[in-house]
């Protein structure tokens, strides 16, 4: 009988035919080629082993890549709602970071495998050290978008976190959820306070004072500012406060430890526990005030350290506003201390965080209201210059600032809210009403009353711009007043030609250039 013996191709071990289908790949033939070859790999990852004859492999490589960039492109172009709420929660930003990592990992691989898949299997040394060279460039390249968001995902929850870590408060509404942000509540309002220490500092003087009130729905939303020497405050009826306080904030000794700004400070120092449960009694004593103020709840409370604001600005890049009056940088009225210098009138001047600052704060030979006017103009101007290219070339800059001199109490789940809402904002413009001393406006006396009914004339919605009927022109100024007028009509302001305190107008006109003789 004869054996039969077996195949010689059957005799070969796996390595063997592992070798014969390394051998059977398409290499390039030339240093070019390979470069190319290996570059539409690193464009088109899975691509580079299809032209060596891996095609399983490469199409198990491409065709997802592709499907997953198309994909995460459409999604991206139609639900900026979705990323903008991934934006805010500090454990789906660590997900994308991790998530980012691995993509880049795996991408850098594919670089290198393409590459050692096409390369000449002989090839001189010179062209080995250039290809390598090439290949470290596209791993960069690669790697580089990759790494850079990867660790702004990484500040960003980290920001998110530090920020937004004061949970505790007396004074934020209750029964709020993600999915409804504000309750049964059609308009939500934040006190926005200027502060001239750290905002974990106790003891910090508030000196500037605005509410932003703002309709859930439009995002129309009306600014109201507050002179800091306000007196005789009144805190709501029923609370601690208002039994500690009956007549408002005021006692004996120096007034000026009783007036509005004086709050933050005081009131924690001399009464500790009378607000409640909270991880900030100055602020939540001072929206019980504010609340007492305007007839208004004030809902929630930011405070920026002015010292560090002009961070904020620089890391933005600057800001844009229109300077009417020379404004002093530095100087003290009441110790005759000379400004170090003076921001020069003109229109649109660009103003970095330094001379910002100056136009937001400088008093030297003016007064309160006029440095008031200038910082509700400071906020629309910032407003204005919250692009998302702007802020996103800035990220990382901004991100460090604002850890350092920002505090809230807006909860995390709130987040997605009212970045949706700034956004409305932002489309709609603002209103401002600035409360000035006039014949009916006394911050030393005054008419809470009054100011009650102001304010309810300035929320009333602003009537739409109609075109004039005789060609071109400006469009009808806006008038934010209800059908009923409060009680007695206020007078103008002693400041000339200004709105009156009970006068709702648009920052962009209130703000806009207009230098004073």
């Amino acid at each position: 009988m004869t054996q039969t013996l077996p195949r010689r191709d059957d005799r070969r071990t796996p390595s063997r035919r592992r070798r014969r289908r390394r051998a059977a790949l398409h290499h390039t033939k030339s240093l070019p080629g390979t470069l190319g070859v290996t570059a539409l790999g690193a464009v088109l990852p899975g691509s580079g082993f299809v032209f060596v004859g891996r095609r399983y492999l490469g199409l198990l490589v491409l065709l997802p890549t592709l499907c997953i960039a198309v994909a995460g492109g459409w999604y991206a172009a139609g639900h900026v709602d979705t990323l903008i709420r991934v934006a805010v929660d500090p454990r789906k930003l660590l997900l994308v970071t991790a998530g980012l990592l691995v993509l880049l990992v795996a991408w850098v691989a594919i670089v290198v495998a393409t590459y050692r898949m096409v390369k000449p299997r002989h090839q001189p040394r010179l062209h080995a050290f250039v290809g390598g060279g090439f290949v470290l460039m596209l791993c960069l390249l690669v790697a580089a978008p990759l790494a850079v968001g990867a660790r702004y995902s990484y500040v960003q929850a980290d920001l998110v976190s530090h920020i937004f870590k004061h949970t505790d408060s007396a004074t934020r509404p209750e029964g709020v959820t993600a999915k409804n942000p504000w309750g049964d509540r059609d308009r939500v309002n934040l006190l926005l306070l200027g502060g001239d220490g750290g905002v974990d500092r106790e003891g910090i003087r508030t000196d500037s004072v605005m509410i932003a009130s703002m309709d859930t729905k439009s995002g129309d939303t009306v600014l109201f500012s507050l002179p800091r020497n306000l007196m005789n405050v009144p805190f709501p009826e029923g609370s601690e406060l208002q039994q500690i306080y009956p007549e408002g904030f005021t006692g004996d000794g120096d007034p000026g430890e009783f007036m509005l700004n004086a709050i933050y400070r005081n009131v924690p120092a001399n009464h500790p526990g009378a607000v409640g449960r909270t991880d900030n009694e100055g602020a939540d004593a001072l929206k019980m005030g504010v609340s007492g103020v305007l007839g208004i709840e004030v809902d929630y409370y930011m405070l920026v350290n002015l010292d560090g604001f002009e961070q904020i600005v620089d890391a933005m890049g600057g800001v844009t506003v229109n300077i009417n009056q020379p404004i002093p940088i530095g100087g003290n009225t009441d110790l005759g201390v000379e400004p170090t210098g003076y921001l020069d009138p003109g229109p649109d001047q660009r103003l970095n965080g330094r001379k910002a600052l100056w136009f937001a704060r400088g008093r030297y030979g003016l007064d309160d209201y006029n440095r008031m006017e200038r910082q509700r103009c400071m906020i629309d101007a910032i407003v204005d210059k919250a692009h998302p290219a702007n802020l996103l070339r800035r990220y990382q800059s901004l991100a460090s600032a604002g850890k350092e001199i920002i505090r809230t109490d807006i909860p995390q789940k709130l987040l997605p809210a009212f970045v949706d809402l700034s956004m409305e904002v932002k489309d709609r413009g603002l209103r401002s009403v600035v409360f000035r001393s006039s014949d009916k406006f006394d911050p030393g006396n005054p008419d809470y009353e009054y100011v009650h009914a102001a304010v309810q004339k300035a929320l009333e919605p602003p009537p739409k711009k109609t075109k004039p009927k005789g060609g071109e022109g400006a469009s009808q100024e806006p008038s934010a007043g209800p059908s009923e007028e409060p009680s007695e009509e206020p007078t103008d302001a002693p400041s000339g030609d200004a709105e009156s305190p009970d006068e709702a107008v648009e920052a962009t006109d209130s703000c806009a250039y207009d230098p004073v003789e």
